[in-house]
């Protein structure tokens, strides 16, 4: 059966996110970046609620009210990241418009790549590392004074359930230079869609955020390591197993 489910769900995304991008490309010269931003996210919301109804994925929010409690604030949330499940998620389900920010490759994609481009995101040249922190302190004070959300990820790449990669400091540099707070998030997505997986297993993703993290008078080297410890920690509160732990 879930090797059925994966191939719908597959045949889905083949036949729906180009006509959803060319779409998006017809409309977004008549809206604003707050309905094109809208707008597009309404693919995330339809795919989301297809993994619910045909894959199993469901999901549950832990903490959503750490963020409703800053929603007026200038924001970068650090992300656990194991999947492409939470890339999409967020977009569709936290209340604030975000501003990711992702390496170029993305908008080489056919049709993804091209809607994902008139978004106002923050795309980076990974191997040009101070261009790209460059970029990110620049894009970022800017998007932030326009009161939208920074989501990144510190890892920097998607990780196997159970595993950590070296927390990079550019979202805590950002955020320690802005005054902005963070919201850390943990989650398990890797259960359900594992790096790099064709198959999709069902089950709940638990999505787990963090209290508010002041970043004034710290260091990125002081916010990087609070905020990987909170991850980290909260990890294997919410995935036990993947660490060797008893429930």
């Amino acid at each position: 059966m879930i090797y059925i489910r994966s191939i719908l769900f597959a045949l889905f995304l083949l036949i729906f996110t180009p006509i959803w991008s060319v779409l998006c490309i017809l409309v977004f010269p008549f809206l604003s970046p707050e309905n094109r931003y809208t707008f597009i996210g309404l693919w995330n919301k339809i795919v989301i609620w297809l993994m619910w109804h045909l894959c199993g994925i469901h999901y549950e929010i832990r903490g959503m009210e750490n963020m409703k409690a800053v929603l007026n604030e200038p924001v970068i949330i650090l992300s656990k990241h194991q999947s492409a499940y939470e890339t999409i998620a967020y977009i569709a389900l936290l209340p604030k418009q975000l501003c990711f920010v992702f390496k170029r490759e993305l908008l080489w994609i056919p049709f993804f790549g091209w809607a994902l481009a008139l978004l106002k995101m923050i795309h980076i040249n990974r191997s040009d590392k101070q261009t790209a922190a460059h970029s990110v302190a620049s894009q970022g004070r800017k998007r932030l004074s326009e009161g939208k959300w920074i989501m990144m990820f510190p890892e920097g790449t998607r990780t196997p359930i159970g595993s950590i990669k070296p927390y990079r400091k550019g979202g805590a540099r950002l955020a320690s230079a802005t005054g902005a707070l963070v919201i850390p998030i943990a989650h398990n997505a890797g259960r359900c869609w594992p790096k790099n997986s064709f198959l999709k297993h069902s089950g709940t993703v638990i999505f787990s955020i963090g209290p508010a993290i002041l970043s004034s008078g710290k260091s990125a080297e002081e916010l990087q390591q609070e905020v990987e410890s909170w991850i980290e920690s909260e990890m294997r509160a919410i995935d036990p197993s993947a660490y060797n732990l008893k429930v």
